[in-house]
């Protein structure tokens, strides 16, 4: 098996603080994506180079405190692709890609973290530029090798995704134009929702992410916005997925997939 965990660590200092690398001991994932770094190059100390033995490669944003993407690695890639070739949102450290070329398979695990909206109009504009061209960059790359894309989506998809979806349905993370760029890339764009194949039913234990707001967390009122997103001969290798509450690192918990191949 091959076990692959996204999490958005809401700051990479912060989650390890809480004891994020004995939990990837014990949970043991091939490789863990995280998002949102909050980190620069020149902040990521030896103890976060590494994390419970995996080796980690780094797409940080040039904003000190913000955004930044990253993957650790048990396995050395091929190659390490950072960014998607638009300056607005690479300078943001949105994207990074491992490549893993054999004689057997060719693919790519990759990190992802979509804009946020929420902030006002400004940042819903910028949403939409990125879901404009991160559409034909996984299209382009879905033509070339097989791929999962771990990420914080920032958009619940359906309304079986969040706890109050009536509430949320003028909000950013939950507008019309968004679900209906998720529709089109799990549709004619081919992509694979993972975790909805597995369990396509499931509402409260799929949740991902918590408002700080009010009683979110202890309530359960959550929203599913983290997804692993992958080309269709990887998703069917998917076994099981598993939404890790037990122990917080940050406002979104891990999400950890098991999917029967091998790097």
């Amino acid at each position: 098996m091959f076990r692959l965990t996204s999490l958005n660590l809401n700051g990479i200092r912060s989650a390890t603080r809480k004891g994020l690398a004995d939990w990837v001991r014990a949970a043991a994932p091939d490789c863990i994506c995280v998002q949102e770094l909050r980190a620069q190059s020149s902040e990521l100390s030896p103890d976060l180079a590494e994390l419970a033995g995996l080796r980690g490669h780094f797409y940080c944003a040039e904003k000190k405190g913000y955004s930044g993407v990253g993957i650790y690695s048990r396995h050395e890639p091929s190659a390490v692709r950072r960014g998607i070739g638009v300056p607005e949102f690479d300078a943001e450290g949105r994207w990074i890609e491992l490549r893993f070329d054999t004689p057997a398979r060719r693919y790519s695990i990759i990190s992802g973290y979509f804009p946020s909206g929420s902030s006002g109009p400004e940042r819903q504009l910028a949403k939409y530029r990125f879901l404009d061209a991160i559409g034909p960059h996984l299209q382009a790359l879905r033509a070339e090798r097989e791929f999962v894309l771990c990420a914080d989506v920032n958009i619940a998809h359906h309304e079986i995704d969040l706890k109050n979806w009536k509430g949320n349905l003028k909000n950013s993370g939950f507008l019309p134009e968004e679900r209906a760029w998720m529709t089109q890339l799990l549709g004619s764009g081919g992509l694979i929702d993972v975790y909805r194949q597995l369990h396509p039913t499931e509402q409260e234990a799929a949740y991902t992410w918590w408002s700080n707001r009010g009683q979110a967390w202890a309530n359960n009122v959550g929203w599913r916005i983290d997804y692993h997103l992958a080309t269709p001969a990887l998703a069917a290798a998917a076994r099981s997925a598993q939404v890790h509450k037990a122990q917080r690192f940050s406002d979104h918990a891990p999400l950890t997939l098991d999917y029967d191949w091998a790097p």
